[in-house]
């Protein structure tokens, strides 16, 4: 890992902060694993690896001025638990998830207001939020745009087109998220295209930093450190995929299985210890 050095912006982070970040992390996570199991639905594995990045950065998005899209849409019941502890949903429409006739399905769709951009297209939502962050600088609105989006997601043509729009444009208010889980789909990123992030998005004209995706320390810092570049900025953050159940971390099974009432229960004993 390249460890983020923002000299002017370090931020002092209190023990109860991190104690807070972690609780909030294990609570999404159990929440998370009850909704899918009861939906009987997949994306258990990545929903369970990005619990932490969402933790602290739903702490720090300011919701009058910042905007979030969720480019890995199919991480979903994450982001709906965090709305609802938000505020910003109801904790009935959070239990609807992927009930017949409910609204908040599998995938991120923009059925709320804070949902701005559907999550459902792989690839699709850091071109929108490129857009939406030069239309923030060209009405000199405050504010930054957040996108999430996957390794395996950064296989898509269009984001070369977007992030060199982005760096021309000196988009200095816009903050990508790159989840490096090392998996997608049908397997290991590496073994279906062949990619170096850091070096794309360099050349991209984005300045790059890799984090540890689970270390709300660095997490915090790189979300605070991100307000005052001068240039679009890219944080490469490594998870370990189905993070928290010992049995799944790192097996890509859990991209599509469904989970059985046995594995419900120990899930549930992992996460609560």
């Amino acid at each position: 890992m390249v460890e983020l050095c923002v000299n002017h912006v370090i931020t002092q982070l209190k023990m109860e902060d991190l104690k807070n970040y972690k609780e909030i992390a294990r609570e999404s996570r159990i929440k998370c694993l009850e909704l899918i199991y009861r939906a009987q639905v997949s994306h258990i594995g990545s929903v369970l690896g990005c619990a932490d990045i969402f933790a602290v950065l739903f702490d720090k998005i300011d919701f009058e001025k910042d905007k979030f899209i969720l480019s890995a849409g199919w991480k979903a019941a994450m982001l709906y638990f965090h709305l609802w502890k938000k505020g910003r949903i109801t904790e009935e429409e959070l239990n609807s998830y992927c009930k017949e006739g409910s609204k908040w399905i599998g995938l991120a769709e923009p059925v709320h207001k804070d949902i701005i951009f559907a999550g459902g297209s792989m690839g699709m939502g850091i071109s929108a939020a490129v857009a939406l962050a030069w239309s923030k600088k060209q009405r000199k609105q405050d504010g930054r745009i957040y996108v999430l989006e996957s390794d395996g997601g950064m296989q898509v043509g269009i984001n070369a087109e977007a992030m060199r729009f982005a760096a021309h444009h000196n988009l200095n208010n816009i903050t990508l998220i790159i989840e490096k889980n090392g998996f997608q789909a049908m397997g290991k990123t590496e073994d279906i295209v062949k990619q170096d992030l850091r070096e794309e998005c360099t050349a991209y004209g984005w300045s790059v930093f890799e984090i540890n995706g689970h270390d709300h320390t660095q997490i915090e810092r790189a979300i605070y450190g991100s307000r005052d570049w001068s240039c679009p900025i890219v944080f490469i953050a490594e998870t370990i995929k189905g993070k928290g159940v010992s049995a799944w971390e790192g097996d890509n099974l859990w991209h599509y299985a469904q989970i059985k009432e046995s594995d419900y229960d120990y899930a549930k004993i992992c996460l609560n210890s």
